[in-house]
């Protein structure tokens, strides 16, 4: 059981980056919000407070967590350890708090390393929020999975040997976090003879979106991209 004095913890997925693609519910809390919190770059705009820019109130308290980008998650679980602090601080003395998280905050999101620090102390409501997956999907009119097919979701940073055999036995695939990793995962997808059912999305929903056959991606790609192959084709056709 929680206590009733102190205040709620909202995790509010904000989607893939354009504003309009909220859910009603999100915008609806962060417009009401006295308190929210976002992860943030050193140095950089955080990206999810830039998606809810035109939602956050005047005068709202703001709790930016600064999360390195690093290969050692040392310095990250610091920044998570110190961002649930503060978030606990506000929440104890009664006010409710509403994270910011892109894309949706139990898929691949920043939030859950705050929810596994804080959900056995306070009330925590999470609300959905669009993937980038589903994102890249709609924009590239690529439909990933129907009836009984499967959806892969891989993370572009595993070995070249997991990625070739995970995409040889998958079905339709979805792989985030391509980046630097551009060039590894372009040879394997070649290596598979997959280059002419790979698509490249860069920045889903955005002004300077890209949607390209991957044979023509950018290398080294932006951290905001992904590459979706989808083997089969309309069921119904």
């Amino acid at each position: 059981m929680t206590d009733p004095r102190k205040g709620t913890l909202y995790g509010v997925g904000v989607g893939p980056g354009s504003p309009d693609l909220l859910t009603v519910r999100a915008v609806d809390l962060i417009r009401a919000a006295k308190v929210i919190a976002f992860p943030t770059l050193e140095g950089t705009a955080s990206f999810a407070r830039t998606i809810a820019a035109k939602y956050v109130p005047d005068g709202v308290r703001e709790l930016p967590m600064v999360v390195p980008m690093t290969v050692d998650r040392g310095p990250a679980q610091a920044a998570y350890d110190q961002g649930a602090a503060d978030i606990a601080a506000a929440l104890d003395a009664g006010d409710d708090v509403v994270c910011l998280c892109e894309g949706d905050p139990f898929f691949y999101g920043s939030f859950m390393y705050l929810y596994a620090r804080l959900a056995t102390r306070f009330a925590v409501d999470v609300v959905p929020g669009v993937t980038s997956v589903t994102a890249c999907a709609a924009r590239a009119g690529m439909p990933l999975a129907a009836r009984n097919e499967r959806l892969t979701v891989l993370p572009g940073p595993l070995p070249k040997a997991a990625l070739s055999e995970r995409i040889a036995g998958a079905e339709s695939v979805a792989i985030m976090k391509v980046g630097r990793h551009l060039r590894k995962i372009r040879s394997v997808i070649a290596d598979l003879g997959l280059m002419d059912k790979a698509t490249y999305v860069e920045r889903a929903s955005l002004p300077d979106e890209k949607v390209l056959p991957l044979a023509d991606a950018p290398d080294p790609a932006p951290y905001f991209s992904m590459i979706l192959i989808v083997k089969g084709g309309d069921p119904w056709l």
